[in-house]
């Protein structure tokens, strides 16, 4: 007889929406400088703003900065002229802070 699996104590509500957005900025060097590259700040600035609600949400705040800071760097209506080596890192240590927000931002379920 199987063993009834005891539901998790947390939900993880930034976990996917980080791994979206990590495997678009994983993508994103290879996009630098296309067309496509558009759809990618877009990706990136609304996945930070709904991460940074879920860090409110679950009382993280230390999560809140950070996003915001992604969300101006990497926003497509003013977009930054960047370009080179530290741009093409940039979008791999983002995608790493989405990855880590996802696992670590928690909220107890109800």
């Amino acid at each position: 007889m199987a063993q009834q699996r005891t539901p998790s104590v947390y939900q993880r509500n930034a976990f996917a929406p980080g791994l979206i957005a990590a495997a678009v900025l994983f993508l994103a060097p290879a996009l630098i400088g296309g067309d496509w590259f558009t759809v990618v700040l877009f990706v990136a600035a609304i996945l930070a703003v709904i991460v940074g609600w879920f860090a409110i949400q679950a009382r993280q705040w230390w999560w809140v900065p950070v996003f915001a800071v992604i969300v101006v760097i990497w926003n497509p209506v003013f977009p930054f002229p960047f370009n080179g080596p530290v741009w093409t890192a940039a979008q791999l240590v983002a995608a790493i802070v989405f990855l880590m927000a996802g696992a670590l931002i928690k909220v107890k379920r109800p």
